[in-house]
């Protein structure tokens, strides 16, 4: 810019507006191979392709700490700002509708203890929200609390019962593994059909404790990066494709994406 309006006005006055010593600009003009990109641009943008650009700096630094490249992540974050490298949000809101609360009487077992369990053994679900076509779909979400991973889930139109068994029937181990199912006090959960199935099966309910989101904190922060990292990169018109999607990104976020509660480790590489 200083060198584009040299003959408009002083270089001495452009460097005082922009706060930038004369030699500095002297020093630049006589090397231009000093306006580089950053050495380590490259490894950023792989990590960045590799995680379906979904990582931002924090995981990007522990991804390039794994690969023995050591950067702060402020210059990360300078890098992703001269790359273009952006997060997508929607700004579409959901309206809630008025629904009855589960008022059943039940105690809180995990009372915010999610870590140091077996695999298996402790599942917590949330239903979610996503904007198809012209109305709205939900995605349920079975979370395993040993390693963070998804171990069921399911999609449909209707926000009921029917779709938490369907995430159920997707598990990938017995259900007699299963000891404790916490969710919160969605009528939803709130169903003879699903009492029947834990008796059944001797599982423990788990109730957060009521208007207490944080109690059931691991389902929510799950269905939030869902939503960040798959559905607002998306524009879904079917059902259909509502369906396909996530199943790619419950692999990936359970064979490859680092969490930072599992020390920057996949779910399954932290099972292992």
């Amino acid at each position: 810019m200083i060198r584009a309006n040299a003959a408009r006005c002083p270089i001495s006055a452009r460097c005082g507006m922009l706060g930038v010593p004369r030699s500095t600009y002297y020093w630049m003009t006589g090397r231009p191979e000093t306006e580089h990109v950053d050495p380590i641009a490259g490894d950023v943008c792989a990590v960045r392709c590799d995680s379906r650009e979904r990582y931002g700096a924090r995981k990007i630094k522990a991804a390039l700490g794994r690969r023995g490249v050591t950067a702060s992540r402020r210059r990360i974050g300078n890098i992703m700002r001269e790359q273009g490298m952006t997060s997508a949000y929607t700004r579409r809101r959901f309206e809630p509708h008025g629904t009855r609360v589960n008022e059943v009487r039940l105690a809180n077992l995990l009372d915010r203890e999610f870590d140091g369990y077996a695999p298996h053994t402790h599942l917590a679900s949330d239903l979610t929200y996503v904007r198809v076509g012209g109305g709205w779909a939900y995605v349920c979400l079975l979370a395993g609390l040993a390693n963070r991973g998804i171990a069921g889930h399911s999609v449909g139109r209707a926000r009921d019962v029917s779709l938490v068994l369907a995430a159920f029937a997707t598990l990938d181990f017995p259900l007699t593994d299963v000891q404790v199912f916490r969710t919160d006090r969605g009528s939803e959960f709130d169903n003879t059909r699903i009492d029947e199935l834990l008796d059944v099966f001797d599982i423990k309910r788990s109730l957060s404790r009521k208007g207490n989101p944080y109690d059931n904190a691991v389902v929510e922060s799950t269905n939030r990066l869902l939503k960040k990292e798959l559905v607002y990169r998306n524009h879904y018109t079917t059902i259909e494709q509502l369906r396909h999607d996530p199943d790619d990104c419950v692999w990936w976020s359970d064979n490859q994406r680092l969490h930072s509660t599992l020390g920057y480790r996949s779910p399954k590489e932290f099972t292992e």
